[in-house]
C-alpha cells in the first residue's frame, strides 16, 4: 500500500466516526478538517514528480551534485522555520496557552536541525563555508515571508496547515528519498541524515498535531483557514523545490 491509499483509507476511517489521529478522538470539525487535508496532501504528493530534482529521483538520474544543490536550498528554510514557529507561540494569548507550549517544544526540537544539513553536505563533499553563505532561493523567499506573515497575527490556528505540509514530508517521504538518494549517488548514509532524523521523528510531531487540531478546530471558519494555509504552503513548498534546479544551471 502506498502513502495516497493509505491516506484515503484514513480519511475514510475518520468519516466512519474511528480512529485514524494517532490515537486521539477528534472533535467532528477537526474530522472534517482532516479529510480536506488528506485530500490537500494527496494532491501535492500527486505533483512532487512534476518538481525536476525529484523527477530525477524516480528517473534514477539523480547525482552527487544535484543532493548537494538540494542541501544548499533547504538549509535556508529549515533556518527560519525555527524563527516562524517560535514567532507563532508568541503570538497566542494566554486563553491559547497549552498550544502556546506544544509550539514552543516543538520549536526546540528543531531550532537546530540546520546543523544535520551543514554535515550531510559536508559528507556529500561540499564545503560548509557554501552552506552557510547560501541565500534563500526565491520560492524560500516566498514560503518564509508567507509564514512569518501569518504567524504574526493573533492566534494563528491557521499554521496547523503549513505544518501538516513540512511535518508530512518527513513523515511520509524522507525516508524514501534517503534510501533512493544513497543507492543513486553512493553516498552513505552521513550525507542523508536530515532526511533519516525526519523520517523517525515527525511521526511524533504529527502526534502534537492532531492534539492541537482537535483543541482548536471547532467551527467551519477554522477549518477554512487551516485548509487554506495547507494549500499556500503546498505550492509554496513545492516553488522553493523547483527554484532549486537554478542552482544547477
Amino acid at each position: 500500500m502506498n502513502d495516497g491509499e493509505i491516506l484515503i483509507e484514513g480519511a475514510q476511517r475518520s468519516e466512519a466516526g474511528t480512529d485514524s489521529s494517532g490515537g486521539i478522538d477528534l472533535n467532528p470539525h477537526a474530522q472534517a478538517c482532516l479529510q480536506h487535508l488528506l485530500r490537500v496532501w494527496l494532491g501535492f504528493e500527486r505533483d512532487l514528480p512534476t518538481v525536476p530534482l525529484l523527477r530525477r529521483i524516480d528517473l534514477g538520474t539523480y547525482t552527487v551534485e544535484d543532493h548537494r544543490c538540494l542541501l544548499l536550498n533547504l538549509r535556508q528554510q529549515v533556518i527560519e522555520g525555527s524563527r516562524w514557529i517560535t514567532r507563532a507561540a508568541s503570538s497566542f494569548d494566554r486563553n491559547h496557552a497549552e498550544i502556546r507550549s506544544t509550539i514552543i517544544a516543538h520549536a526546540v526540537d528543531e531550532h537546530r536541525d540546520y546543523e544535520l544539513l551543514e554535515r550531510d553536505y559536508v559528507a556529500s563533499g561540499g564545503r560548509v563555508e557554501d552552506i552557510q553563505a547560501m541565500e534563500r532561493n526565491l520560492g524560500s523567499e516566498a514560503l518564509h515571508g508567507y509564514l512569518m506573515h501569518r504567524s504574526s497575527r493573533p492566534n494563528p490556528i491557521d499554521l496547523l496547515g503549513a505544518m501538516w505540509i513540512i511535518e508530512g514530508l518527513g513523515e511520509k517521504m524522507a525516508r524514501s528519498w534517503a534510501d533512493q538518494i544513497q543507492e543513486l549517488t553512493g553516498l552513505t548514509e552521513d550525507s542523508t541524515r536530515f532526511m533519516t532524523y525526519h523520517a523517525h521523528n515527525d511521526g511524533d510531531h504529527m502526534l502534537r498535531f492532531y492534539a492541537m487540531l482537535d483543541e482548536v478546530c471547532v467551527n467551519e471558519e477554522r477549518t477554512q483557514a487551516i485548509v487554506k494555509t495547507a494549500k499556500v504552503v503546498a505550492r509554496l513548498y513545492r516553488l522553493q523545490l523547483e527554484e532549486v534546479e537554478h542552482g544547477l544551471e
